[in-house]
């Protein structure tokens, strides 16, 4: 099993920035990839964003040109930058373990515990 961390949460407002960490440990060697999900209130929990470990990266249409994706593999870490925020970037942000091909991520059921965004207007 892999165990997934997250930290960097807070309030900012909005055109603010954020960054959120995620550091793995455990059954790392399972996963070539790493992204972030993001759940609203009342909302489905929906992807943000994907890396793979050579550094390929995906990004949802709503955060793409203000998001950032990036991780240190020597750590096993990753980090979401998040520039530019707004109101509906409100949400708890989610670490997950997944693959990525074809340009694609694909998360799998391994979840860090969280971390709150809140974005005010």
């Amino acid at each position: 099993q892999v165990q997934l961390v997250e930290s960097g949460g807070g309030l900012v407002q909005a055109g603010g920035s954020l960054r959120l960490s995620c550091a793995a440990s455990g059954s790392t060697f399972d996963f070539n990839a790493m992204g972030w999900y993001r759940q609203a209130p009342g909302k489905q929990r929906n992807f943000v964003a994907g890396i793979s470990s050579g550094g390929s990266t995906n990004y949802a249409d709503s955060v793409k040109g203000r998001f950032t994706i990036s991780r240190d593999n020597a750590k096993n870490t990753m980090y979401l930058q998040m520039n530019s925020l707004k109101p509906e970037d409100t949400g708890v942000y989610y670490c997950n373990a997944g693959t990525f091909y074809s340009g694609r991520y694909f998360g799998h059921d391994y979840w860090g515990q969280g971390t709150q965004v809140t974005v005010s207007s």
